[in-house]
Formats: C-alpha cells, sequence, structure tokens
C-alpha cells in the first residue's frame, strides 16, 4: 500500500476542477435539456484547456521548519 501525502494529492486537483465546473457552469445555469447541460460543459473544458497554464512543481519534500517556541 502507497499513501499519497495530502498536500499533493491527485484527487485533490480533481475535486478542485469538479468544484469550478460546479461554481461557473452548473449551480446558476439555466439549461433547456439534458444536451444543453452538455454542450455547455464541454464548452467550458474546451476553454479551460485552450487558456491552462502549466504549473511547475515545486515541492521537494522537505518539511518547513517549525516556528521556535517563545521566549519568556
Amino acid at each position: 500500500m502507497h499513501r499519497t501525502p495530502v498536500h499533493a494529492s491527485w484527487l485533490n486537483q480533481i475535486e478542485l476542477y469538479l468544484s469550478a465546473l460546479t461554481r461557473r457552469v452548473v449551480r446558476h445555469g439555466d439549461f433547456s435539456s439534458r444536451d444543453d447541460l452538455i454542450e455547455k460543459i464541454e464548452s467550458y473544458v474546451i476553454k479551460k484547456n485552450t487558456t491552462a497554464k502549466p504549473y511547475r512543481w515545486t515541492y521537494d519534500g522537505t518539511l518547513p521548519k517549525a516556528a521556535s517556541p517563545p521566549t519568556n
């Protein structure tokens, strides 16, 4: 079994993508039919893919230094 760190999970990225899709297309949309909904989702995906920018991952696996305790 291999555990993926929470901050590096690909599943988190999928959840973020679906959340944005829901907020921008589905939640406040007015759809005349199922095909209309599908068309608007596909349009969103195409636009998102054409305007996407690569992300350079910089996490190197080291934990951040803990803050030093306050001195009295």
